[in-house]
């Protein structure tokens, strides 16, 4: 169901940027404006210049960060600091971490991949599911870069189902484990390592598999629902041209649904306005949910264990001595025959808790959202929020039925981790 089109992808030259680890970065969307600068002086060349440039005072329609990028690639392309490959390939990618879900001294999991180009498709057709809502600000920011650049620096994160693992076992047969064309360790301490395949008969193998499976994007809607817009425009100006276009497709990076090193975070959401105090929170939320207090120590356990069976929240409150279990009640759970969205955790407390705790529209604008527990926590203890509303992680096949249904959950309702840095290998397009 998916076109995949292997690509002469862009990646840095080891003899213009020898340590590829100062010049990669996460994705742009979770790089907050200290890391912003702390990358743009690491190196001259790391991508978050091309990816996520610095505005300056003086910007202007014609002079700002997207033309600035614009130029920047024009000129490390031409210095010889990124290199097209010669024939057109797949990127073979590994990611050797430790989740933040594991207890200390669990064993390291490996995420495997690959990074290819793919056919554009119109959600709806069966190819390529989307599975979270998105903002059309994001869209509007990215939508100028890929018509200022004409280029995906950084991939789309998508999902395929491969149950025997046949792709996978296929690419390792296919690369020298021992000489990938990067390696190293990130900020995160994760082990990061990068191949290629150029092998036409690998890669004709790997295009035949992936044309009978559906892809469910899990990170990257922004960019790709961009993609769609910016194919859009391009058809418009250029008419009906023959052939696949090299702005009809997309850079993607590949995994599988059953891959155990595949991690899903839950994404907490902290609150920043005022709250109804206690005796008033009980009262709003005890029609729905069975509220008590857990000590501390026992807390994110207790969220966890309890989670395994039913809709089970956890919120703390500034100046409260414990945080608060809230187990949603038989009665108030969905149905058999609801809607997969609306059997999804995130849903619930949606409907159930932040539609009673933050009633207006922009006290939920307001929200802080993270991945990280003791982050949701600290913020409320040390008084810069007023609550915390923690979630247990959702299931990868609740992501999958979601999609697979034709719905959409709501705003950053997952978390997959790791994620692809930035960098590594881009489609610049070749006009």
């Amino acid at each position: 169901m998916a076109n995949l089109i292997p690509f002469r992808g862009v990646l840095y030259n080891p003899a213009k940027a020898p340590d590829v680890s100062r010049v990669v970065a996460p994705p742009y969307d979770v790089i907050d404006a200290a890391f912003q600068k702390a990358l743009h002086a690491r190196h001259p060349h790391n991508i978050i210049r091309l990816e996520l440039g610095l505005d300056e005072p003086q910007d202007s329609p014609g002079q700002n960060r997207y033309t600035r990028a614009a130029a920047l690639l024009k000129d490390w392309m031409a210095g010889g600091v990124l290199q097209r490959e010669r024939e057109p390939g797949i990127y073979p990618y590994m990611i050797e971490y430790r989740s933040p879900l594991d207890a200390a001294g669990a064993p390291l999991k490996t995420l495997k991949g690959f990074f290819s180009t793919v056919e554009l498709e119109e959600f709806g057709t069966g190819k390529i599911y989307p599975h979270e809502n998105t903002r059309a600000a994001a869209k509007t920011d990215r939508l100028n870069l890929l018509e200022a650049c004409g280029a995906n620096f950084s991939a789309i994160f998508s999902l395929f189902s491969d149950p025997k693992g046949a792709v996978i076992q296929l690419l390792d047969k296919s690369v020298n484990a021992d000489k990938p064309r990067f390696e190293f360790t990130d900020d995160e301490g994760f082990r990061q390592r990068l191949w290629a395949i150029t092998d036409p008969s690998v890669l004709k193998e790997i295009v035949a598999f992936m044309q009978s499976t559906p892809l469910f994007i899990a990170d990257g809607h922004h960019r790709y629902e961009t993609a769609l817009n910016y194919r859009r425009a391009r058809r418009e100006r250029a008419g009906a041209a023959k052939g696949v276009q090299p702005y009809d497709s997309v850079l993607m990076l590949f995994a599988s649904l059953e891959d155990p090193g595949l991690t899903v975070l839950p994404t907490h959401r902290v609150l920043t306005t005022p709250v109804p105090p206690l005796p008033d929170i009980k009262r709003l939320l005890g029609e729905t949910c069975d509220i008590e207090e857990i000590p501390s120590k026992q807390f994110l356990h207790t969220l966890r264990g309890r989670g395994q069976a039913a809709p089970v929240f956890g919120l703390a409150l500034r100046g409260a001595a414990s945080p608060l279990l809230l187990s949603v009640k038989p009665g108030h759970r969905p149905a058999a025959n609801a809607s997969e969205r609306d059997k999804l955790d995130v849903s619930l407390l949606q409907t159930l808790v932040m539609n009673k705790l933050c009633p207006k529209e922009s006290d939920q604008h307001a929200l802080i959202y993270t991945k990280d527990d003791q982050e949701a926590l600290g913020l409320v203890a040390q008084g810069k929020a007023t609550a915390s509303l923690l979630l247990n992680p959702t299931k990868v096949s609740e992501v999958r039925a979601v999609a697979a249904a034709g719905e959409r959950m709501p705003h950053k309702s997952t978390y997959f981790f790791p994620k692809p840095l930035t960098g590594l290998v881009m489609n610049v397009m070749e006009e």
